[in-house]
């Protein structure tokens, strides 16, 4: 007759077979998550590469188009006009933007044939109305921004490079180097989008933020675009009466 294991030996193992599947189940789903993760991971390196595909061909065709600034009319002609603007700008801000700012930015948005009050109200909206040049932005998942225009460092570099202007993160804190930078971003988005609803949205929520905007809602009339918009025709329409 064949000797029966005793019954402990049987429980033993089948709690050996228990442990094992188990630890096998979770070095699986180890496996697994780690597997996800990498996909997950190369999917978003994916989407970081089209999209900065997409801003150097965007990039380049700005920088073949970009129309000339052309020949301007004589100083004499044009700077009672920029001065008019320019006084307009420091007397609405309660004497934050100085007029060394203001002089700068009308006659450096009149290069670009934008509207100098939509720059001014972009910079108001950026810095909350304080037009503080070393302001910096409050952290976001992207980092911070920076100066008066409140731009990243992810984002500054290819701009400075695009107006050929040297870069160094200490620039950003200057106001005339953050006015400068903004001009050209709004150029080129201007440029690229063909109306200030996609161009304005763009600068505040990046190219791909814009995107992301306009399948959510249908439109790019943010209510960023559309404050600094009538804003901006308030301002002219006060210009152009007095």
């Amino acid at each position: 007759m064949k000797e029966q294991k005793p019954l402990w030996t049987t429980g033993i193992a089948l709690l050996l077979v228990m442990v094992t599947f188990f630890a096998f189940n979770q070095w699986n789903h180890k496996q697994e998550k780690a597997l996800e993760d990498q996909k997950q991971e190369l999917k978003n390196k994916n989407q970081k590469l089209s999209m900065e595909i997409e801003r150097l061909q965007s990039t380049n065709e700005y920088l073949k188009e970009k129309p000339s600034v052309g020949e301007e009319e004589s100083g004499y002609h044009t700077w009672p006009e920029i001065e008019k603007k320019a006084e307009r700008l420091v007397n609405e801000s309660d004497g934050n933007f100085k007029k060394s700012w203001a002089m700068y930015l009308v006659k450096e948005a009149q290069r670009y044939k934008i509207n100098p009050f939509l720059v001014y109200e972009l910079l108001k909206v950026e810095t909350g109305g304080t037009f503080d040049p070393e302001l910096v932005g409050p952290e976001t998942k992207y980092g911070h921004a920076y100066g008066m225009s409140q731009f990243m460092k992810n984002t500054a570099p290819w701009i400075a490079d695009m107006a050929g202007l040297p870069y160094e993160e200490e620039l950003l804190f200057d106001p005339y180097y953050s006015m400068q930078l903004s001009l050209v971003y709004l150029d080129f988005l201007k440029n690229k989008y063909n109306n200030w609803d996609e161009a304005l949205t763009a600068y505040h929520r990046g190219m791909g933020g814009l995107k992301a905007y306009k399948k959510e809602n249908g439109h790019a009339e943010s209510w960023y675009a559309e404050e600094i918009q009538e804003k901006a025709e308030n301002h002219t329409t006060v210009v152009l009466a007095n």
